[in-house]
C-alpha cells in the first residue's frame, strides 16, 4: 500500500514531480538497490556495474531544474517543496543511491557559493562529487567547529590532512578516511581540512579539488553492513597542488560555512530517511495483509494493528517534522538545531520502524528474499552518519542553552 499525502497544497506541478520520482524510485531504484547490496565493494562501482546507469537515468530525471513559477518567492517555495518530495521518494527507493545523488551535487554547490566561475565551469555537467571532510583520527571532531566537545583541558589531535600555504598554491599532504561518500568514484571533492596559512596555528577552510590531478590516489571501497549501493571510500593526497583560488571558503568563514553544510545534510538525512522509513512501514502492512496465522491474515490481530500503528504514527510526525524543517530553512535563518532534530527523529524513525516490521515479518524477515532486511541494515548506519546523533544532539543541545 502507499501512504496517503497529507499536504494539501501539493500543486499540478510537483503532483507530476512525486508521480515520476515515485516511479523511479520503484522501478529503477529499489531493483538496484537490491541487485548492489549483494555485491562486494569494489563490483558496486566497476564499469559494468549498474550503478552507472541509475545516476545517469537520475541525472536526466533533471529535477534540480524544476521552476515552475516566474514569482521569485514562489520559486523558493516550490523548489523546497520539490526539493523534500523528490529526496523523500529516494529514500523510499534506496537509501544507499539516495545518498549516492545528493552528496555527488557537493563541489557543485560549494563553487556556486564562491562565485568562481572557473571553478563552477570545472565541476559542472553532472559530473560526481563527494564530501571529503571525515578523516580517519577525526570522525565527529571534523563537526565540533567551536570546541564545544572537547574534554576539558585537552585539545583536538592533529589532523590527517593539511593545506599548507606555498606562495600562490597550497600542497595537500595526507588523507581523508574511508568514510567519505563516493570517495571511490568521484571526480572532485568538497574538501574540508586543516590549513597552515604560515602562523603559528593551523586553520581550517574549504576547497574545490579535481580529483584527477597528480599524487591524488584512493583506497579501497569499503565493506559494510548497509547502504551498500553508497560507495565510500580513503582519498590519499601526496604533495598535490591546488591554485589559491581553488580555496572557497577561508578560515574566518570555515565555522560558518560547516555549520551552514551540516544543516543542510541532516535536513537532507531528515527527508530521505522518512522516505525510508515509510518504506518499512508499508512493507509491514502488506506482509501483514498476505500472511495468515490462526485462519486469518495476521492484520487482524489486535497485537499487529496496535503495532502497525505505532509504527504509521512514528513515520507520519517524522515526515511533518522535516517538512516544516525544509520550508523554514527557506523562508527564515536557517537553524541547525532543528535540521538535527530532523535527522535524528528521521534515522531513529526509520531504524525502529525496520527493526518493527523486521519482526512483523517474523522468520521472512531475516532472510534476503524479502527486502526488509536490508532497509533494516540501511536505517542502522543512518544513525552514525553525518554526525553520530549522540554527538549531534549534544552539538543542538549546546546550541539550545546559548539562546
Amino acid at each position: 500500500m502507499s501512504l496517503a499525502d497529507l499536504d494539501i497544497q501539493v500543486s499540478e506541478t510537483e503532483r507530476a514531480v512525486r508521480d515520476t520520482a515515485h516511479r523511479f524510485a520503484a522501478e529503477v531504484m529499489r531493483p538496484a538497490g537490491i541487485e548492489l547490496d549483494k555485491l562486494p565493494a569494489e563490483d558496486v562501482i566497476n564499469q559494468g556495474s549498474i550503478l552507472w546507469d541509475v545516476i545517469k537515468q537520475y541525472n536526466q530525471l533533471g529535477f534540480d531544474d524544476l521552476i515552475p513559477t516566474d514569482d521569485v518567492s514562489g520559486q523558493e517555495l516550490e523548489q523546497a517543496r520539490i526539493r523534500y518530495i523528490t529526496s523523500e521518494e529516494m529514500g523510499w527507493g534506496d537509501a544507499g543511491l539516495a545518498i549516492t545523488f545528493g552528496v555527488a551535487g557537493f563541489p557543485r554547490m560549494m563553487a556556486d557559493l564562491s562565485g568562481n566561475q572557473e571553478l563552477i565551469d570545472l565541476v559542472s555537467n553532472n559530473i560526481t562529487g563527494c564530501w571529503a571532510i571525515t578523516e580517519p583520527d577525526h570522525g565527529t571532531d571534523t563537526l565540533d567547529f567551536h570546541g564545544g566537545l572537547l574534554a576539558d583541558g585537552h585539545e583536538h589531535g592533529k589532523p590527517n590532512l593539511i593545506a599548507h600555504l606555498k606562495g600562490d598554491d597550497f600542497i595537500l599532504q595526507g588523507q581523508k578516511s574511508s568514510w567519505v561518500s563516493c570517495g571511490s568514484i568521484a571526480e572532485a571533492a568538497a574538501l574540508f581540512c586543516a590549513v597552515d596559512m604560515g602562523g603559528k596555528a593551523l586553520q581550517h577552510g574549504v576547497f574545490v579539488v579535481p580529483l584527477n590531478l597528480p599524487g591524488i590516489s584512493r583506497g579501497k571501497a569499503l565493506e559494510k553492513i548497509g547502504q551498500r549501493a553508497l560507495n565510500q571510500g580513503e582519498i590519499f593526497f601526496d604533495e598535490v597542488k591546488i591554485p589559491k583560488s581553488y580555496m572557497v571558503v577561508p578560515p574566518e568563514g570555515y565555522a560558518m560555512a560547516t555549520q551552514l553544510v551540516l544543516t543542510n545534510a541532516n535536513t537532507g538525512m531528515g527527508t530521505l530517511f522518512a522516505g525510508t522509513a515509510r518504506a518499512a512501514l508499508e512493507l509491514a502492512i502488506d506482509y501483514a495483509n498476505e500472511r495468515k496465522q490462526g485462519g486469518v491474515p495476521i492484520i487482524q490481530h489486535q497485537s499487529v494493528k496496535a503495532r502497525l500503528f505505532e509504527m504509521f504514527r512514528q513515520v507520519e510526525a517524522a515526515r511533518s517534522l522535516n517538512r516544516d524543517v525544509v520550508l523554514s530553512n527557506v523562508f527564515n535563518e536557517p537553524r541547525l538545531e532543528y535540521a538535527i532534530a530532523s535527522k535524528v527523529t528521521s534515522t531513529r524513525t526509520a531504524f525502529e520502524v525496520a527493526s518493527e516490521a523486521l519482526q512483523i515479518f517474523g522468520g521472512n524477515g531475516t532472510s534476503r528474499e524479502y527486502p526488509i532486511e536490508k532497509i533494516f541494515r540501511d536505517a542502522r548506519s543512518s544513525m552514525i552518519e553525518d554526525g553520530c546523533n549522540y554527538v549531534l544532539g549534544l552539538i543542538a543541545g549546546g546550541r539550545l542553552a546559548s539562546d
